[in-house]
Order: structure tokens, then C-alpha cells, then sequence
């Protein structure tokens, strides 16, 4: 299959979405995919994982290191960088099978041409590293300055958050230093964010002979190389830019020069090799062939695009950090773990690197004290986890998530105080992550401990009325973010009953603890559910059906602007049936044994036409249950979107006047569920692999790697036949 993409040709429009688009990482870090001689207004970063800062009353979000890969020429006295007239062409090209980004760009000039060739890579060897190399290649003897270095003048939502920053010009190590920030009193002790230092430093060698020097362009520190070129002769520059923090390690400074002596073009190509190497080896373990038409060639390609974004920011380098929603995008988000990681990208790594996959659930265990803190800041028992979750589990989701586009002013959300499936959902991965690795040693190490607290924590949120003979979950948010404070969302009462019966199951194990699990028993039993009305639909939430029934075109055309939030107390969806995305889809999606397919078909049939997929989270949710309903040709559309929501770009940019673009890994890792539980028909029991294949008509075949239970087996399908066998680890 082909494993590139490009874009030929310079639309200056589009800067946003390229640096998604075209963006490397390792985990450690990620660096958006963006012009070398971008300056912030066109959004460049190198975005820093578990790295958080706050000034003054700003939201909380991850650090930019300064950028380390700012480089432009100047020939014969005029500089020339892409969007200038004087460019005849240009290409950016992302080679995704082994995480490189290719930029050449060819200018013209009086005297004859000249092409700028830059290629960068985040080390998947050693994340602190990254690697560029310059080529220049002219037509004519041209006298040619090449500058390249960091510029710390950096993008920042929030900022700015360093206080300092100093250049050692004999080290080549530049260090910046993000100040203290101090809580008020009525903010929690997890708001604080300890200061952090941040070192970079680089290392350059050149293929010839030349004049070389330091220069400072305001905040730029710059390497400046002098030469004349000979005819159709190519110069080289190859460079090793590092970054450390304060929290790397006692000594980061040491640790980031160590890393910098001795570099020299053949550390370059021995790294490269190396780094090469190791993605190969990812796409040979959790590559996805997919064979058949035209469109099936198309899904090959997002689909496998989708997962080298979820491999670029797999935290590989620890054992207890997550992903962000927006990956390493940038700082969109808060650089936060949302939901979207249990729900929606688990499922790729306990599928083809567990070690990863142990760290995301880990991650949840870590930060355990935050969430438990957070339920006792709201009067609660047990663990409450954080809707946007930073270090130590504080909760950086603000009280005014969403601008009005009219007044300018503030809006009132209640995402973190009453999106309370989040700790269902991370009850929810780690004991996936345990079924499918059959790893319980998460268990023993607090896993099992979060699982009591979230059930502890739900028990304290239950309502129960005097008439009623059921409990109830009063004033919560589901999925769908349109509908605030509403009773008995059908999606978290779902959720709530799986905690309660899972915390029975490990708790009834031990003696000291029979008795909770017992409780927890009666309250699965009791806890209100749901139910299909005479004509099958599950009402979302107590008196959904009291709602305005509108199209979604009407609802959009009510909208004066374009940029409106559609939910919240005046949005224009809030008082209709109109929602964001799947939330009882998404109900049965993961229990669809709870009803019939009868009553699965006519949930489909109603919401669907009623969701505006506000969300990349959504499409995935229908996919999956159109493919249980029998329907791959039509969830084979929702499957695309899921899987092309960062190859195409577009999407949601805005909510309100809040910039939310980024990368999409929710959705990627959505598509990949799709591929696998849908398509591919995989379900595990008795620990067996089965395989009930759902194939769309453009497809004909599907092969893929999983690990199952410490296992590796290699999966190819066709309409003819599948095949399921283990292969040598």
C-alpha cells in the first residue's frame, strides 16, 4: 500500500490543518507539521506530553518548547521562505510508514533556481530526540546563507509560560524556565503546577566546507552557514535538536548535553536507520491490509494513517502517563485525558502493544487522589475522576467552558460536574485491559482499589424517591453534551449498573469485603434503566420525548452564527430531540446483548437522523451498530469518517470563540474499532479469539495482527474464508 501523503502546490489557508495533518511525534513529544520558516502566527509547536503551566486566571495547559526546527535561506541577499512569489514549486510529504516529514520547495531567481529540501523525525528510539537535515541544491553558483536554530518566540493559547530564557552560545543549549504558580486559597491543592525548566539544545554537522556562525534575530538563536555552491551540486546540513525537563530526571541539563556531544552525519544516518526500523515494526504488528475496490483502497490508507497518529503519540516512554485528547496536537484541550482514551483508543494498543496500553490504565490508578478529591469538593464519596484530566488528576476543565459569539461573554457548562460516566469509563478500561491481556496484576497494584471507589462514588450520587422502588442518577450530562443536567441519562445509569456489578464481582472475592459486594449487587439490580417504549426507542433521558422533534436542517438553520454553541441553556439544540452524538447508540454499542435486535434497529433508525456528530467521537458509535445489525455497507460511510478525520482535515475548529482544532485520535482509534469488533466480526470469550466477519461490499479482504491473553495471532479474512492462527512472538 502506499504509506505517504502530500500536498503539492502552497494554500496559506490551509496552515491550521496541515500542521495536524502532516504532524511527527514519539510520545515524549510532538511536533506539528508546519512550514521550517513558520513563525507562531502560523501555529508551529513542539508540544510537550505531562507538562502543564498556568498563568494568572488562564486555563492550565501543556507546554511548547521553544522551536527547535525553525530554518530559512537567503540567496544572494533575499531571503526566500514559501509564499513569496518568487516559489515555482513546493511539496510536503509525510512518509507514515516510518514517521518522516519531507518538505522541497524549489524558487526561482534572476541568476537561475534553487530548491530548499528539509526532512524532520521525532526519534522513536530516544524521544528526547529530534533529527532534521537541510539539503540545497542550485542551478547556478549561489551565494547562500543558510539559517537555522530555535525560536523561542513561541504559540502559545495561554501564555505566555516561561519567565526566562537563556543561551549558552558555546553549549548551544538554550533553557527556559516556566514560572511557579501559585493556588488561591479556594482552589485545590492539585492546581498547584510546580516549576518547571525546559533545556534544548542542538548539535549540527555539515557535508562541506563553510563559513559558520551564532546569531541572535530578536528572539531567535540562530546558526548561521555561509557557502557559494557549485552547479547542480547538493549541501547538506544534518542536526540533533533535544529537549529535557526538570522533571526527566536529577540532572536534566547533563543528561541534554550528553545526548548532544558527538553528533556528526553518521549519527544521523545510523539513527535514521534505527528509527526506521522500529515503525516498521509497528505497521508489520498493527497494520491493517485491506483489499478490494477503489474505496477500499482509500479506507487502507486513512485507516493506517489514523493509526501512525495513535503510534506517534503512544506514551512508550513511561509506565504510568496517557493521551491527551487532541494527542500532541498542540494545546487544545488543556492537553488533557478525556474519556476518549478508555473508550476509544484502548482498544488499538491491548491489540497490538500492551505495554502501552498497561500505562494508559495505569495512568488512571496514578491519579486516584485527585479523583477522590474531587468527589469530596462536591460533597461525594469515593473517586469522581477529572472530565479533563492534567497532573495528579486535578481537573482543568473550567466552570465557563464556551464563549457566547453575541456578548463576547463567558458561558455557564457543567461538563466536570456532571459528566459523571468519566470514572465508569476508566473502571471500564481497566478491566478490559485484564480481560484481554489477562494481566491482574493491575488489580493487585491499586487497579482494584479505583474500581471500588468509582462504585463508592456512584452509590453516593444514587437518588432514591418515595414512591420509587428504583435508585436514580438526578442532574447529570451523557455523551451528548447538548442536553445539560438532565435525570437518568440512559447512557451513565448503563454505565453506573456495570461498575456496581463488576466492584460485586472483585469485592465478593474477599472476606473483609462480602458485605459491600452484596450491596453493590442490590443497587445493579435496582438502579433505573431505560426502556424501550412501545415502538422500541429508549428515550435518552427522563422526558426526552417531551422535546421539540425538528430536523436537523431546521435546527440548523436557526443558527445566527456560525461559530453559536448548539447546546447549553439557550443553545439552539438544547430544548429539541437534536443531539451532539451517540449516547444510547453508544449504550448499544457496548451492551447490545441487553436488547433485541428488533429494538437495536429502531434506536438506529431514530437517532441517527437526529445526531448532528458534533463529535468525532460519534460516527464510530453508529458504525459498530449498524455493523451488529447486519448493515456494513452503510456503516462502511461512518467507518470513513471516523478513519479520515485528520487525512482530509476540516471539522470543528471553533466552539463559540474557543479554537478546538487538533488531531483526532478518539475517532482514529474509533475507526480502528470499527475495522476490528465490526468488519472483522473479533470477539473474545473463554479465551478463544471468534470471528463473525461483517464485510462492506467494497472490501474483500481484511488482515491484521492482535495480542490476545500474552499471545500473538495473525487474522486474515475474505468472503471465502478466515483464518485465525498464532504466530512466534
Amino acid at each position: 500500500m502506499l504509506y505517504k501523503i502530500s500536498e503539492t502546490g502552497y494554500n496559506k489557508e490551509m496552515y491550521a490543518d496541515a500542521g495536524n495533518r502532516f504532524l511527527i511525534g514519539n510520545g515524549y513529544l510532538g511536533v506539528r507539521g508546519t512550514y521550517d520558516e513558520y513563525e507562531k502566527e502560523m501555529l508551529p509547536a513542539v508540544n510537550l506530553a505531562g507538562v502543564y503551566h498556568k498563568v494568572g486566571d488562564g486555563w492550565c495547559e501543556p507546554l511548547n518548547a521553544p522551536n527547535g526546527l525553525y530554518a530559512f535561506l537567503k540567496v544572494d541577499g533575499k531571503e526566500l521562505k514559501i509564499g513569496n512569489e518568487d516559489f515555482t514549486s513546493n511539496e510536503m510529504c509525510l512518509d507514515f510508514l516510518h514517521g518522516i516529514l519531507k518538505r522541497e520547495t524549489t524558487f526561482e531567481l534572476t541568476r537561475g533556481h534553487i530548491t530548499f529540501t528539509s526532512e524532520r523525525w521525532a526519534d522513536a528510539a530516544d524521544p528526547h530526540r529530534v533529527f532534521a537535515r537541510y539539503k540545497i541544491l542550485a542551478d547556478f553558483h549561489a551565494d547562500v546563507e543558510v539559517y537555522f536554530g530555535t525560536d523561542t518566540d513561541i504559540w502559545e493559547l495561554n501564555g505566555p509560560h516561561y519567565e526566562s530564557m537563556d543561551f549558552d552560545e558555546k553549549e548551544g543549549i538554550l533553557t527556559a524556565v516556566a514560572p511557579e504558580y501559585v493556588p488561591k486559597e479556594n482552589e485545590s491543592e492539585l492546581s498547584y503546577i510546580p516549576r518547571t525548566k525546559v533545556y534544548t539544545g542542538e548539535r549540527f554537522a555539515l557535508s562541506f566546507a563553510a563559513n559558520t556562525e551564532k546569531v541572535k534575530e530578536g528572539a531567535k538563536y540562530l546558526n548561521k552557514v555561509c557557502f557559494v555552491t557549485d552547479a547542480n551540486v547538493p549541501y547538506e546540513i544534518t542536526k540533533l535538536f533535544a529537549v529535557y525537563t526538570s522533571k526527566d530526571g536529577e540532572k536534566p541539563l547533563e543528561d541534554l548535553k550528553n545526548k548532544l556531544y558527538g553528533f556528526e552525519n553518521e549519527t544521523y544516518d545510523k539513527s535514521l536507520a534505527a528509527h526506521k526500523e522500529i515503525w516498521e515494526k509497528r505497521f508489520s504488528d498493527g497494520g491493517v491490509v485491506i483489499e478490494g475496490d477503489n474505496e477500499a483502497k482509500e479506507a487502507e490508507i486513512a485507516l493506517n494513517y489514523s493509526l501512525y497518529h495513535l503510534n506517534s503519540i503512544a506514551p512508550r516512554h513511561a509506565a504510568d502517563m496517557s493521551i491527551p485528547a487532541r494527542g500532541l496536537s498542540g494545546q487544545t484541550y488543556k492537553g488533557a485525558i478525556f474519556w476518549d482514551t478508555e473508550m476509544f483508543m484502548l482498544d488499538y494498543f491491548l491489540m497490538t502493544d500492551p505495554k502501552v496500553a498497561r500505562s494508559l490504565v495505569m495512568y488512571r490508578v496514578k491519579t486516584l487522589q485527585g479523583a477522590l478529591k474531587k468527589a469530596e469538593s462536591y460533597g461525594l464519596k469515593g473517586a469522581f475522576y477529572a472530565w479533563e484530566s492534567q497532573e495528579g488528576g486535578f481537573d482543568a476543565c473550567s466552570d465557563y467552558n464556551v464563549t457566547d459569539v453575541f456578548t463576547g461573554r463567558p458561558v455557564r457548562t457543567y461538563f466536570k460536574d456532571k459528566q459523571i460516566h468519566i470514572s465508569a469509563a476508566v473502571v471500564y478500561g481497566i478491566l478490559k485491559y485484564v480481560e484481554y491481556t489477562g494481566d491482574h496484576s493491575v488489580l493487585s497494584e491499586g487497579g482494584e482499589e479505583v474500581i471500588r471507589q468509582c462504585a463508592a462514588f456512584y452509590k453516593s450520587c444514587l437518588t432514591k424517591r418515595y414512591e420509587s422502588e428504583k435508585w436514580e442518577l438526578l442532574d447529570v450530562i451523557g455523551p451528548d453534551e447538548y442536553h445539560e443536567r438532565v435525570n437518568n441519562n440512559a447512557y451513565t445509569n448503563r454505565m453506573a449498573k456495570y461498575v456496581f456489578e463488576n466492584a460485586a464481582k472483585l469485592l465478593s472475592m474477599h472476606a473483609d469485603t462480602s458485605k459491600e459486594a452484596t450491596e453493590y449487587k442490590i443497587l445493579a439490580e435496582n438502579l433505573k434503566q431505560q426502556e424501550p417504549g412501545k415502538d422500541g426507542v429508549i428515550p435518552q433521558f427522563d422526558g426526552y420525548f417531551d422535546l421539540e422533534d425538528v430536523s436537523l436542517c431546521d435546527v440548523r438553520k436557526r443558527l445566527l452564527n456560525e461559530k453559536e454553541y448548539w447546546g447549553g441553556a439557550n443553545g439552539v439544540a438544547s430544548h429539541t430531540r437534536i443531539i451532539k452524538q451517540a449516547d444510547v447508540v453508544a449504550m448499544l454499542g457496548l451492551f447490545p446483548d441487553d436488547h433485541s435486535v428488533k429494538v437495536l434497529r429502531k434506536n438506529l433508525e431514530f437517532y441517527e437522523p437526529r445526531t448532528e456528530h458534533g463529535s468525532s467521537l460519534s460516527a464510530c458509535m453508529y458504525a459498530l451498530l449498524m455493523c451488529r445489525l447486519n448493515m456494513p455497507d452503510e456503516a462502511f460511510h461512518f467507518f470513513m469518517k471516523s478513519a479520515e478525520s485528520d487525512i482530509k482535515g476540516g471539522g470543528k475548529q471553533w466552539a463559540g470563540l474557543v479554537y478546538i482544532g487538533g488531531t483526532h485520535p478518539a475517532a482514529e482509534g474509533g475507526a480502528y474499532k470499527t475495522m476490528l469488533y465490526g468488519f472483522a466480526g473479533v470477539s473474545f470469550e473463554g479465551g478463544k479469539i471468534n470471528i463473525t466477519p461483517k464485510l462492506p461490499g467494497h472490501i474483500t479482504r481484511l488482515a491484521f495482527g492482535v495480542r490476545y491473553k500474552n499471545k500473538k495471532y495473525k487474522i486474515d479474512i475474505t468472503r471465502d474464508y478466515e483464518h485465525c492462527y498464532e504466530i512466534p512472538d
